[in-house]
């Protein structure tokens, strides 16, 4: 087994020097901090985390907070943050509060309470982790940074500007010329879901689109909601079917496309639909759907880099918060 006393043998050096390359490289020249690492390289050393934590008080952990697994955008997210992570020698810790199955307030405060506990370096929140609770994160000793929309600014926080992404997609139906038009919102209890249903209809509403709120439906953002969505449109629209359709995820969507496709329409010969959100897996869905918002690496990307931005003490000013635009994309469905 290696030991920092080997290492410092091989490399010529004494293991104050070895102890320094590891945990501050910058007291030491790049001559002798090449040799020693050289030799850690040759003999495999690896420091021990714990004994690295209590001489540094750094834990070199990160953790991240998401609301659902399986919903295929905080894979992405966590992707993303990791790599980011990873390049600076930081591991991840990954919690999933299950915003779904109804408890994530209980997961919530639990897993905030581990966070705490471990002394992580650095929390990362994925926007409805702590839906209810954002106040928890006043408590929260670690620098922390929020994805979505964090009213109160009790930390950094990034997220997309979903009222103008709504906006953007009302207009373009409506310059298409849509008029009679059906809407499948996100949870009315979600800010972000109501931003974006607000955005769209006034897209509409301001190019001579006025929306029907016969055929708006409020969906959960999960794939059966999407398909009650569809069952409802078709049972209560059955003589004359909306033009188009807009979703407020693709989820939803996708749980629509599968109703249509089960009851015999296609799309988008008999019926229209785009929706909000900008996932890497929609690249492979064919037909290819008319969407509007951003990458979720984009948002993950930024919001690991102004984690690292505190952590390094790049920067120590007051919270942050910054808005990413989304991108309309026209494709084969609307």
């Amino acid at each position: 087994m290696s030991t920092i006393a080997k290492v410092a043998e091989r490399a010529g050096v004494s293991p104050t020097t070895v102890s320094h390359v590891i945990n501050h490289a910058e007291r030491v020249s790049k001559s002798m901090r090449e040799r020693v690492e050289a030799a850690i390289l040759e003999l495999g050393y690896r420091p021990n985390p714990q004994a690295q934590s209590l001489r540094t008080g750094r834990t070199n952990l990160v953790a991240m907070l998401i609301p659902d697994i399986r919903n295929p955008f905080y894979p992405e997210l966590v992707k993303t943050v990791q790599s980011e992570l990873e390049a600076v020698g930081l591991d991840m810790l990954i919690f999933n509060t299950d915003v779904p199955g109804g408890h994530s307030q209980d997961h919530g405060r639990e897993y905030l309470r581990q966070i705490n506990s471990k002394r992580v370096d650095g929390l990362i929140v994925g926007d409805f982790a702590l839906h209810g609770m954002h106040d928890a994160l006043l408590q929260v000793e670690a620098p922390a940074v929020f994805i979505g929309n964090l009213p109160n600014r009790a930390v950094d926080s990034i997220r997309i500007d979903d009222f103008d992404g709504g906006y953007q997609m009302g207009a373009y139906l409506a310059r298409k010329g849509h008029r009679r038009v059906a809407h499948v919102t996100g949870p009315s209890f979600f800010a972000e879901a109501m931003q974006r249903a607000d955005g769209f209809e006034q897209g509409l509403r301001d190019h001579g689109a006025e929306p029907d709120p016969n055929l708006r439906f409020e969906g959960s953002y999960l794939a059966p909601s999407g398909q009650a969505a569809a069952q409802w449109l078709l049972e209560t629209c059955a003589g004359a079917l909306p033009s188009v359709i807009f979703f407020g995820n693709y989820l939803m969507a996708s749980g629509a496309m599968a109703e249509f496709y089960d009851r015999g329409l296609r799309v988008p010969d008999d019926l229209k639909l785009c929706v909000f959100g900008d996932q890497p897996q929609l690249e492979y869905v064919r037909p290819r759907i008319t969407r509007v918002g951003n990458a979720p690496a984009e948002l993950a990307g930024r919001a690991a880099r102004m984690l690292l931005e505190r952590l390094s003490g790049a920067y120590a000013g007051a919270p942050r918060s910054e808005i990413v635009p989304c991108i309309l994309k026209e494709f084969d469905t609307a």
